[in-house]
């Protein structure tokens, strides 16, 4: 079974059928795989027009396979050198996209894909803030995408631009090392 997701994605869909309005930005191929997940947002009520459209490189994907007790579900990331984890700063007109925004949502997997999706996310963090927009993160974080030491460098700057914080205590004992 083939299903379109992904942590902001679902977040947008799930908003739009509140009845809100929401936008996606992301980076997608331009062939049949980047085409199918944009008309699937569509679908679902998310504006699409500042996905930014590459030529060069693929649509990162993960496979789920679904555990039945007492074995739990596996997944497998394939997201390496993927059109997302290879977006640049300055590649997203983020005071366009924030115009008019209330609420921008971003989580902690989009920086995990590499150095430069990190620098992307901090950039659109400061740009939601300088629109006047909340912040919402989720920290959802991956051990198989990046080590705690790594999330730990990268997100902890975020978090003085953030508003909401949706994570669970888990993570913020194995990303910030708090408990209590």
């Amino acid at each position: 079974n083939i299903t379109v997701g992904g942590s902001e994605l679902n977040v947008a869909a799930g908003v739009a059928r509140l009845g809100l309005s929401t936008a996606w930005v992301s980076r997608l191929p331009e062939n049949p795989l980047g085409r199918m997940v944009r008309n699937k947002a569509r679908e679902m009520g998310v504006d699409t027009s500042a996905i930014l459209w590459t030529k060069e490189d693929r649509l990162g994907l993960y496979f789920v396979e679904y555990g039945a007790s007492p074995r739990a579900s596996s997944v497998l990331y394939d997201r390496g050198q993927s059109a997302i984890s290879r977006i640049q700063p300055g590649q997203v007109p983020w005071k366009a996209v924030f115009q008019g925004c209330r609420l921008f949502h971003v989580s902690g997997i989009t920086p995990a894909l590499s150095d430069s999706a990190a620098a992307v996310t901090a950039e659109a963090i400061r740009a939601a803030k300088a629109a006047g927009a909340l912040v919402s993160y989720d920290l959802n974080y991956r051990l198989k995408l990046w080590s705690p030491e790594k999330a730990r460098q990268i997100q902890t700057p975020f978090m003085d631009s953030v508003d909401v914080l949706i994570t669970t205590e888990e993570d913020v004992e194995r990303v910030f090392g708090i408990t209590g």
